[in-house]
């Protein structure tokens, strides 16, 4: 089975303790047993050699990558830490609201440093709205939700900080650099 060659595959290049690993899709063909495995023994390996990853399954780089480099097109797109990266893209944070859904979003959205406000979820049958809110760098409109709850008379129910994943980070890079280069090729 093609779980087993990679198996085999991974041990064969482990036989010599090379101080450098790569690996090229190494839980592709694996069931999701081999796969917990496998993502154990590279991050147990990272701690001994370098081991350089390469995927296309970004959640799986998330859960065993400390630093990543993000490449498209040949071209050098990000790299850094995960943290760093999903950072610097996202900041935000989700919230749910006991409250008139379409009063909820125009409300938050009037707030001061909001960006951007992306309904994620109504729930009619408990009056509920989950609330996906882009702050400006530096901003923090808590106090002032805060205010607006108070004021509304509406229930807070749910507030956490939003931090991307490496698929949202990925994406938002690849849009940014196609805009880049399509920016580049109108000013020609």
């Amino acid at each position: 089975s093609k779980g087993y060659r990679q198996r085999v595959g991974l041990a064969q290049a482990l036989l010599g303790d090379p101080e450098t690993l790569i690996l090229d899709e190494p839980t592709i063909g694996l069931d999701p047993k081999q796969i917990v495995d496998i993502r154990a023994l590279i991050k147990d390996l990272s701690g001994k050699q370098t081991v350089i990853l390469s995927s296309h399954i970004l959640p799986e780089v998330q859960m065993i990558c400390s630093r990543v480099i993000i490449i498209n097109e040949g071209k050098l797109v990000a790299a850094g830490s995960i943290d760093d990266l999903s950072g610097s893209r996202g900041k935000g944070f989700i919230v749910t609201i006991a409250g008139p859904p379409g009063d909820v979003g125009l409300a938050v959205e009037k707030l001061a440093g909001v960006l951007n406000v992306s309904v994620r979820h109504e729930a009619p049958a408990d009056g509920t709205v989950r609330l996906e809110v882009d702050i400006e760098e530096g901003a923090n409109p808590r106090k002032e939700l805060m205010r607006l709850l108070v004021d509304k008379d509406w229930e807070l129910v749910e507030l956490t900080d939003r931090r991307l994943g490496l698929e949202d980070v990925y994406m938002k890079l690849i849009t940014e650099q196609k805009r880049g280069e399509t920016d580049g090729d109108e000013k020609k």
